[in-house]
Parts: structure tokens; C-alpha cells; sequence
């Protein structure tokens, strides 16, 4: 007997045969281009923070201690107690604000601040004249002092330094050699420079047998001050005489350190240094700041060694951090600082950002 069709619902059964037949399924969709949506990141900025393992008094240098990295705590409370990365500014911390400097009714005596790092290439000669020009464009004078053989300084303000006859080794070596003999005008307003070329080289060796020999750069220095706000002396890249001479003679130490490893790492015998002449040469010698170069917010590198140096110096660490930039190179070339030859870039109100923070920290 056939059955027929549609089939009878079932007694009692609440379902029609509508209800019952399957849904067919879905046409496929059309064939186009693959594509991959990328998952959801997040855009804020996570940081690992160091732990101080092995840093302690007996143990200052553990090098252990300076790149040990762990994961952050990642629970409910403390991802309610740590700011927004947008609320934080390159160091980790909320910036700062530090108001326009105020013109200056008059001006000296100078106060001398030594850029110093016994490690090469971590940006104290850009940083000094950059700081400089930029100190010099908020109307303070400023005196350049060239402590490196290498003339690296002199060089990056256009001078042929090669061909001087009178530079600062003149100055340190002979008696009847003034300031004012070696002094050169830049092509700055309110900058100055006492260049130096390759002879400076040989000033450590004279200098060995010189009674007072750390007072050296001091007393040449001292008939000058009155007339200038400011004295940056560019160290070289080492801890010899020379840079002690511009450490006993200074009034603040001002560190510009890349942001790298081995940097790092030249910070603890660095700070040796200056407590030594602190306690020995000079009494009234202080930690003026530590300023970060070269800085890739790219790289994890780079932002764990800001956490590190952050960690470990607190509020010496200026808010202000130089980052990398291609002008800085082409500035060498030009001769002049990059205030005013990319007066808009970013190196540029880097640096004037800074001067507004060491204006603020030191006074007028």
C-alpha cells in the first residue's frame, strides 16, 4: 500500500511538515582574493619591568643585575594601578611640564656643565652643540669648550680645526696663551667656542708633571665666566686627565647616554668617577641629569633599557629623550646645529625641550 504525500502528522505531534523538513544549507560563498583579517592588537604599550636582583651596595656592578627582565603582573589589580600608555611619555612616566624660560635682565657668572661618557658614540658632541644653540635661542650665552682631540665639536660648527694655531691645547699648555686668544664666534647669536684639533692630544702628557694639574682648564676658564650664562665642555671619550680637569672644574655632570646595552652598563663606572671627584677635587660637583639618545620606541631593546635606567636613577633621567633621526647626520655635514637647520624637525624641539628642562633644573 503506498504511503502517502505528504506524510500525516503524528497524533499529538505539534510539528507541521514545514517544520519538519531540513533547512538546505547556505550557498557557498563567491571565490575572490584570500584574505586574512589580522587579529585585534593592543595598542598600548607593555613594558617589562627589571628587577633589581643583585644590585645592591656590595655588589653595585653585577652586570646581571642591569638587563634582568621579567614578565609583568598581569592580574586585575595592578592592570588598574598602571596608567594609560597614552597618559606616559618616552621614559614611562607622565611628562613634566616645564614653563618657557623668562629673559634674563643680566647675565653671568657662567654655570659649567661637563657632558660627559667614557663611552664613544652616544651622542655628547650632537648634544652639546644642539643643547647649546637651543640654550642660546632662549637668550642665554654660551661658551662651547672642545675637550676631545678629535675636534669633533669644532667640526660640527664649521670650523676648519685642522688649521687653527691657537686651540684649547694652546690654552692648557702655555701660560701667555689667554681665552680670549682662542675664543671664536659661531654663526649662532650668543654662541661661543674654544676649538680643538688633534695637538690636544699630547696635553695629557705635559700635563702629568704640572703641580694642580686637574685645575688646569679651571683657571683658564675663570677670566671668562662673567661674560656667559652657560659653559659646555665636550668631553672625550675616555676617563683620562682631560676629563677629569672638566669634572673638578664643573658645577654639574650631564650624561647623555644611548639607549643600548653596553651604555648601560658604562653607567655604573661613570658614576664612580664623579662621586671620586666629588669627594677629592671637587665638593660642589652634582648629577645635573641623564639624558637617553638615540632612542627606538620600535625595538623592545630600547624600551627595556629605558625601564632600567628609569628604574635605577628615578627623576635624574630628564623627560626629554632624543630619538633617532636622519637630520642629525646632515646637520654634521652642514656645520650647524639643528635648530637652524631643521629648525621644525623633530630633533630640533627635542633639543629645545631639553634646554627648557635644564633651565629649569638649574636655575636662570
Amino acid at each position: 500500500m503506498s504511503t502517502p504525500w505528504p506524510p500525516a502528522a503524528e497524533s499529538g505531534s505539534e510539528k507541521t511538515w514545514e517544520e519538519s523538513t531540513p533547512t538546505p544549507p547556505a550557498p557557498p560563498a563567491p571565490q575572490g582574493p584570500a584574505t586574512h583579517s589580522a587579529p585585534a592588537s593592543d595598542s598600548s604599550y607593555r613594558s617589562y619591568e627589571a628587577t633589581p636582583d643583585g644590585l645592591t651596595p656590595q655588589h653595585p656592578h653585577n652586570e646581571g643585575a642591569l638587563f634582568h627582565t621579567r614578565q609583568p603582573d598581569t592580574s586585575r589589580e595592578t592592570r588598574e594601578t598602571i596608567p594609560a600608555a597614552t597618559e606616559l611619555g618616552p621614559t614611562g612616566r607622565k611628562t613634566r611640564e616645564v614653563p618657557d624660560p623668562q629673559p634674563l635682565a643680566k647675565h653671568g657668572p657662567a654655570k659649567i656643565i661637563a657632558m660627559c661618557n667614557q663611552k664613544g658614540g652616544v651622542g655628547k658632541t650632537t648634544s652639546t652643540i644642539n643643547l647649546g644653540a637651543s640654550l642660546a635661542a632662549y637668550g642665554r650665552r654660551v661658551l662651547l669648550v672642545d675637550l676631545d682631540p678629535q675636534g669633533a665639536l669644532s667640526a660640527g660648527l664649521g670650523v676648519a680645526h685642522h688649521e687653527l694655531d691657537l686651540t684649547v691645547y694652546n690654552l692648557l699648555v702655555e701660560p701667555k696663551i689667554s681665552a680670549d686668544d682662542v675664543l671664536m664666534r659661531t654663526r649662532v647669536e650668543n654662541l661661543d667656542l674654544l676649538p680643538s684639533n688633534i695637538d690636544l692630544s699630547a696635553a695629557e702628557i705635559q700635563l702629568v708633571t704640572e703641580v694642580g694639574r686637574e685645575q688646569t682648564l679651571g683657571r683658564v676658564l675663570h677670566p671668562v665666566l662673567d661674560r656667559y650664562d652657560y659653559v659646555l665642555i665636550d668631553c672625550q671619550p675616555s676617563l683620562g686627565l682631560l676629563t677629569v680637569n672638566a669634572l673638578t672644574c664643573a658645577d654639574e655632570v650631564l650624561i647623555p647616554m644611548e639607549c643600548e646595552y653596553f651604555s648601560l652598563r658604562g653607567l655604573a663606572l661613570l658614576n664612580d668617577t664623579v662621586e671620586k671627584v666629588r669627594d677629592r677635587l671637587n665638593p660642589r660637583l652634582k648629577l645635573a641629569g641623564i639624558v637617553v639618545t638615540m632612542f627606538d620606541a620600535r625595538t623592545l631593546h630600547s624600551r627595556e633599557v629605558m625601564t632600567r635606567v628609569v628604574e635605577v636613577f628615578g627623576d635624574v633621567v630628564y623627560d626629554t629623550v632624543i630619538t633617532r633621526t636622519v637630520r642629525f647626520p646632515e646637520t654634521s655635514v652642514a656645520g650647524e646645529p639643528i635648530t637652524t637647520w631643521a629648525p621644525k624637525s623633530s630633533g630640533a624641539q627635542a633639543y629645545r625641550s631639553l634646554a627648557r628642562e635644564v633651565i629649569y633644573r638649574s636655575g636662570p
